[in-house]
């Protein structure tokens, strides 16, 4: 049902703000907290680390529990570490407090795409998908600029206390909305993890490593690129942080058309664009606002379905393990965040922040090289299957 996927999707809005809420006002956080920028980036880095090793764990654990409960749980840590966010305590009690409720990131998703599957047609089950997912665009248009106007014009306390604020009703929300989902049937914990011996998973999980590594190795630094690249003021980087969401809310559209074609064409098409074009094309262009406008515009078209299609991918290859999989694409996609983020970091302190854009593209390359790997791995073991039928 709509409803039901609408309330995963507002979970998902403040999740999401949660995570990515900082990447607006990093700067102002260095300055508060007199450290430097690379320093700061933790706050994004630290989160993902927690999100890449808890995942696969909590979510496999979690499987036994009810759905509901398991999301709410999840929604009230979240709500917690807002709360403590915008007290603003010490930096390092604020990396703790960001980091406990990222452990329980994957959960929620993993249970939210189980809740909407279970009470949708089949036939249904992509669309209910990225309704719930569409809080990652949603937030990228409004939460996370949100979040960077009010850092850039009050402080950044109130960008984390407007965090809090959603979080809470993304809890109400799944409270109300979410029906009671207990476990019918004992979870067998090693059929899940049996998953894992199929060699075209582990190239799905690797394109989700790349693809989310040269993502963020862009957009981890994003608002820092601009102001001291592309010399934005705040308040212009975050009209374009808004530009990047709007546009990103019509990039999911496009994707799933595409998707409903070809799951592997729509991964190259966006790779390729999100990942090598979009960065070269910053790397080459000047000041000029409207040419930066139109890359960043065309950016949020190719970069809002990545996790759309990363989770479509792996639930097509492991419907039996839909919550440990899906736990598993959380766990490479932070891994990849956590990678792109550190290694840009790096880039930073070394060669200058100018550099970044290589970075999105020697991940994007590896990418796309690992898709067409994973397609010539399937048609080899519908091969070997067949020829086994046959015999």
């Amino acid at each position: 049902m709509k409803r039901i996927a609408y309330a995963c999707c507002i979970g998902v809005i403040g999740i999401i703000t949660a995570e990515f809420g900082v990447i607006g006002f990093l700067p102002q956080v260095a300055a508060h907290y007199k450290i430097n920028i690379n320093t700061a980036g933790l706050l994004l880095s630290v989160f993902s680390i927690a999100i890449a090793f808890g995942g696969p764990f909590t979510t496999l654990l979690s499987s036994g529990f009810n759905r509901k409960s398991v999301m709410l749980g999840s929604l009230g840590l979240y709500l917690i570490n807002g709360i403590l966010s915008a007290l603003v305590p010490p930096f390092w009690l604020l990396l703790i407090a960001r980091a406990l409720p990222a452990l329980l990131h994957a959960v929620y998703y993993s249970a939210a795409i189980v809740v909407v599957m279970s009470t949708a047609k089949e036939e249904d089950h992509h669309k209910m998908m990225a309704i719930a997912l569409s809080g990652i665009s949603i937030a990228t248009i409004t939460t996370i600029p949100l979040s960077s106007y009010l850092a850039s014009t009050f402080s950044f306390q109130y960008s984390f206390l407007m965090q809090t604020i959603i979080t809470a009703i993304g809890l109400v929300s799944v409270y109300f909305v979410v029906p009671s989902m207990p476990v019918s049937k004992k979870v067998n914990y090693l059929n899940q993890i049996s998953i894992l011996k199929k060699p075209v998973i582990w190239l799905s999980l690797l394109v989700t490593f790349l693809m989310f590594a040269a993502e963020f190795s862009m957009y981890g630094y994003f608002a820092d690129y601009l102001l001291k690249v592309k010399h934005m003021s705040p308040k212009g980087i975050s009209y374009l942080l808004l530009l990047f969401g709007a546009t990103g809310l019509a990039g999911n559209w496009i994707a799933g058309k595409i998707m409903s074609t070809s799951i592997s064409l729509t991964s190259i098409l966006f790779l390729v664009g999100c990942n090598i074009v979009v960065p070269l094309g910053l790397y080459l262009t000047g000041y000029s606002t409207l040419t930066v406008s139109i890359m960043v515009g065309l950016w949020g078209i190719l970069y809002a379905p990545g996790f759309l299609i990363a989770t479509s991918a792996i639930s097509a290859e492991a419907p039996q393990a839909l919550e440990f999989a899906n736990g598993m694409v959380n766990s490479f996609a932070n891994f990849g965040v956590t990678a792109g983020t550190l290694l840009a970091g790096y880039t930073i302190l070394h060669k200058g922040i100018n550099q970044i854009p290589w970075l999105a593209v020697t991940f994007g390359t590896l990418a796309v090289v690992l898709v067409f790997a994973k397609l010539l791995t399937a048609r080899q073991a519908l091969k070997i299957q067949v020829n086994t039928a046959g015999a």
